[in-house]
């Protein structure tokens, strides 16, 4: 099999018809299958699912977060590739089939992310593909200062870099993110389980780099991405709780590798 899309669901009604939609729309030309996590969503999400035979339901009765969930769908998932998609994003007609052959190509690329739009078709800067974190930028995220000095952010978020251009980066959005099997395999997990949500794509980009693979970024392809539905329905302590705590993770990680500041 070509592809497994893999997609983890928390009260998604809202959108994940469309995007499964959207998949269906996407993957001509290619064998694939479709395997949704529901993190015991409490809204229509499972029995929207449901109505698409296709799709392979895995039904957690509690929210396990982003990484355990996309490490169940994993050890059933049958594809060469494996494509991290959210419930919020849509797959653009006949995409995916380029974007594998793509991959096939590039044998030492680990893992890929495509062009992200928002929903009138512009590239969507807070889904572009971004530095490694530091202990200063995050540090301003979390105060809120890019919000008076959005400057600050320049560096980390590759505000220097061309997005119409195929480039090599550091990390890509787990929204959409096409991974080879073979790097999963050697890694033993899709993401790192210590993180609940939050940071584990980047977590994920580095160990790609760790074992010898690159991380790149294409424009060949686009998607649309609604940036995080799911997570305007938590309160505002719940986010900067997990926020905080898979910061800290990620740091305390990777802390040989990491700086104070770019």
């Amino acid at each position: 099999m070509d592809l497994s899309i893999i997609t983890v669901t928390w009260n998604s009604s809202k959108h994940i018809a469309e995007q499964i939609r959207s998949v269906i729309s996407a993957c001509g030309g290619i064998s694939f299958e479709q395997i949704v996590v529901d993190n015991g969503s409490s809204d229509d999400t499972v029995e929207t699912v449901k109505k698409f035979p296709s799709v392979q339901l895995i039904q957690n009765k509690k929210n396990q977060g982003f990484s355990f969930a996309n490490n169940q769908a994993a050890t059933i998932a049958q594809g060469e590739f494996f494509l991290f998609l959210n419930a919020d994003m849509r797959l653009e007609q006949g995409s995916i089939k380029k974007w594998i052959e793509w991959m096939k190509a590039r044998p030492a690329v680990g893992i890929s992310g495509c062009r992200l739009l928002t929903e009138y078709g512009k590239l969507n800067f807070n889904a572009t593909p971004r530095r490694f974190p530091t202990w200063f930028d995050q540090l301003m995220v979390i105060l809120k200062l890019p919000h008076l000095f959005p400057s600050f952010l320049n560096t980390y978020l590759y505000r220097d870099k061309d997005f119409n251009q195929e480039q090599a980066v550091d990390s890509v959005r787990g929204s959409c993110m096409l991974v080879r099997r073979e790097f999963i395999q050697k890694l033993g997990y899709t993401f790192d389980p210590r993180y609940f949500v939050w940071f584990e794509d980047v977590d994920v980009c580095r160990e790609a780099k760790r074992l010898g693979y690159t991380v790149m970024y294409t424009p060949i392809v686009s998607a649309v991405d609604a940036v995080g539905s799911s997570f305007k329905k938590r309160n505002i302590v719940w986010k900067q709780y997990q926020l905080i705590r898979s910061m800290f993770t990620y740091f305390w990680k990777w802390r040989s590798q990491t700086t104070l500041s770019s």
